[in-house]
């Protein structure tokens, strides 16, 4: 199996730079975002490669295909000539230099086409320029999770999740870094952090409103619900992909895992409180088209479920309109929302 590549280990990204120029003057040239790119407009900047696949014509000669992206957005890039060069200079996880123009397609969407490509040089970008990141400093993120975590009243809960969310956790170092998804919600570092506040948050909210729910286990089970993350995808927040754990188990049975494991060590733990949690664990996707192996059955997993569903779909949101061309009210139909998305203040 491929070897999974951390951001540590691509030394271009390690080099403070611009995109497509030197600095001068110690000022750094303003760059071209990928969300203010306008049809046929002429690129030559650096772009951070989140994909890269080769894919064959009718006539059987290869072209390729990437995904490239800064801070703003991710684009579609492809070539058709010079593929096999153009491929090895676009490792997955690096930057590059690209010259190009950038089209706006009635049937195949947004895309620059590759002229040129090559790895990025010293002092032409900025790492921070190339991934993207949370609305909210991650220092803000951190400190609304402990929030969370005071008002845990049981005591049994609250030291399973101090096994996680402790400041010396080594499952908390990674926790804090990994993102939420490779596509659609919170694809970025610090996005499952970002991601689980906003629904543990909604949870604590929501509990007070409807009778029969634990408080405090529907907030330990939005805490933990996305857990599995922690190691079902990799730390390049250039390609964020799956680990072979992710591929080979997925992330619920990887979280079930780490939640049962931790449970079984502490002594006592109360076996309904514990089976309360693992079914949120296990059930949060809703549905077993969606991943879940069991559906929610319980108010406090049917709340967390509900919860989650409504931050993936309207995290898309947010996603959708930074691609969205300006003057534009309806993107392109998404995945994320299973629709095309309206919006209102976009038109022109």
């Amino acid at each position: 199996m491929s070897e999974q590549v951390s951001l540590t280990e691509q030394p271009v990204l390690r080099q403070a730079a611009e995109n497509g120029a030197s600095r001068q003057n110690g000022h750094a040239p303003e760059r071209a975002w990928v969300r203010d790119l306008a049809d046929g407009q002429q690129i030559a900047g650096v772009f951070g490669v989140r994909e890269r696949e080769l894919r064959q014509r009718r006539n059987g000669e290869d072209w390729l295909r990437l995904m490239v992206c800064d801070r703003s957005g991710a684009v579609e890039a492809v070539a058709w000539d010079g593929v096999a060069e153009f491929f090895e200079a676009a490792t997955p996880g690096s930057a590059v230099h690209i010259a190009g123009r950038f089209a706006v397609h009635p049937q195949y969407g947004r895309k620059i086409t590759i002229e040129a490509i090559r790895a990025a040089r010293d002092g032409e970008f900025d790492p921070a320029d190339l991934a993207e990141g949370p609305s909210v400093p991650v220092e803000r993120l951190e400190s609304q999770l402990r929030e969370l975590l005071a008002t845990i009243q049981n005591p049994q809960l609250a030291a399973l999740l101090d096994c996680f969310f402790a400041a010396d956790s080594p499952v908390w170092q990674r926790f804090r870094d990994a993102p939420a998804a490779k596509y659609y919600h919170q694809a970025y570092r610090h996005g499952l952090l970002d991601h689980t506040v906003s629904v543990a948050q909604a949870v604590s909210a929501a509990a007070a409103a409807f009778p029969g729910i634990d408080r405090d286990i529907a907030i330990a089970g939005a805490l933990l619900h996305d857990i599995g993350k922690t190691m079902a995808y990799n730390d390049d927040p250039l390609a964020i992909d799956l680990t072979d754990a992710g591929r080979l188990q997925g992330e619920i049975p990887l979280g079930y895992y780490l939640v049962r494991r931790e449970v079984e060590r502490m002594d006592g733990f109360e076996p309904e409180l514990a089976q309360a949690l693992f079914h949120i664990v296990l059930s949060h996707h809703g549905t077993l088209e969606n991943g879940s192996p069991v559906t929610p059955a319980t108010r406090e997993a049917t709340l967390v479920h509900a919860i989650d569903n409504l931050g993936g779909k309207l995290g898309s949101f947010d996603r959708i309109e930074r691609a969205l061309p300006d003057g534009e009210s309806w993107s392109r139909f998404d995945r994320g929302i299973d629709s095309a998305a309206y919006f209102r203040s976009r038109a022109a």
